[in-house]
């Protein structure tokens, strides 16, 4: 039997709209603690039995129809040269930043058998214990997000140091890009002949940037690796804060396009055309109480209709302050009331 989330990538009719949302194994889990414990942030991002436990726990937790493989947008860049660690109260840091040719120059770039091997070995571990009508999503960063991470060094509000290097040294950042592309895809194509069924590129960051820029900047790359990926999984497509982006970001052929919050999704769906579509519930809507919850989550339906396609997710990821029992909750009501 085909499985229900596969085929709502697809745009195939579905029984019920399926439901995964993003960040669902995370800090607010009682069961992330207890697998995690006292463990630093990128050797329990690499370890290939307790990242699978982490992801296998949410699934039977949530009862989602798609478990994503625990993992983190950038240890893949760690092996390419950069010193990455995740500090208390600050998150990830580099501590030698990229700012020149040579340091592009410098980035090196592997078969992902080589350079993360660890990661095939965690969707093998998934896989052994998945149920089988769940499907599992692979899943990395896209090439601007992670670039923009390299550059930057950390968390930024203006992004200073990758538009100086996209405008005065566009010749490096198109060098930089080519190397994330042949990285990133390396790194999807390990997962998907380890097993995944689906992938999800995060480009959390790219809502920055102007279409023009995008245009410039970011399509030709985001479409060669789309292309590297095409017909072998589904490929998912995520940003945040780039509602003005979404009718170029189509050129580079996703198969489903993954919303934020900020746009309604009915008509949002309806102006692009695309077969697919996934979101797009606030995520802070589950901070708030049950019938909120299910007020908000009918609103979402509601926009998407009878429309096949449909995947339901938040328009980012779950935080750490969220009542698990409200996940439950939301899972448990987009099941019963699409099913109607």
């Amino acid at each position: 039997m085909d499985k229900t989330f596969l085929r709502a990538c697809r745009g195939e009719a579905t029984e019920y709209t399926p439901i995964w949302l993003n960040r669902q194994a995370g800090r607010y889990m009682p069961e992330y603690h207890a697998v995690k414990g006292r463990m630093p942030s990128l050797a329990f991002f690499k370890n290939p039995e307790l990242a699978a436990q982490a992801t296998l726990d949410a699934q039977r937790i949530l009862g989602v129809d798609a478990a994503i493989l625990f993992a983190d947008l950038l240890p893949i860049l760690e092996p390419m040269g950069l010193a990455l660690d995740y500090k208390a109260g600050e998150g990830p840091v580099f501590a030698n930043p990229l700012r020149s040719a040579a340091d592009v120059a410098a980035l090196v770039t592997a078969p992902a058998e080589e350079s993360t091997p660890y990661i095939a070995e965690t969707v093998r571990n998934v896989l052994s214990g998945l149920p089988a009508p769940v499907a599992l999503i692979g899943f990395a960063g896209a090439p601007f997000t992670l670039a923009s991470y390299a550059i930057e060094g950390k968390g930024s509000r203006n992004y200073v140091h990758v538009k100086r290097m996209m405008y005065e040294a566009p010749a490096v950042w198109d060098a930089l890009m080519t190397k994330l592309v042949w990285q990133v895809a390396s790194y999807l194509e390990l997962q998907i002949a380890a097993g995944v069924e689906a992938v999800q590129l995060f480009d959390t960051w790219v809502g920055c940037l102007s279409v023009a820029d995008f245009e410039r900047y970011v399509l030709p790359h985001l479409t060669a690796l789309i292309e590297r990926l095409r017909g072998k999984v589904p490929v998912i497509y995520f940003g945040t804060g780039n509602a003005h982006l979404l009718p170029r970001t189509l050129a580079a052929g996703p198969d489903v396009l993954a919303l934020d919050w900020r746009v309604p999704l009915g008509s949002t769906w309806q102006a692009l055309g695309v077969t697919a579509v996934q979101g797009n519930l606030d995520p802070i809507v589950l901070c708030a109480d049950r019938a909120t919850v299910a007020e908000q989550a009918r609103r979402v339906l509601a926009e998407a209709g009878d429309r096949p396609g449909h995947i339901f997710n938040l328009g980012h990821g779950i935080i750490p302050e969220t009542p698990v029992d409200n996940v439950k909750f939301l899972v448990d009501f987009v099941h019963e009331t699409s099913a109607r």
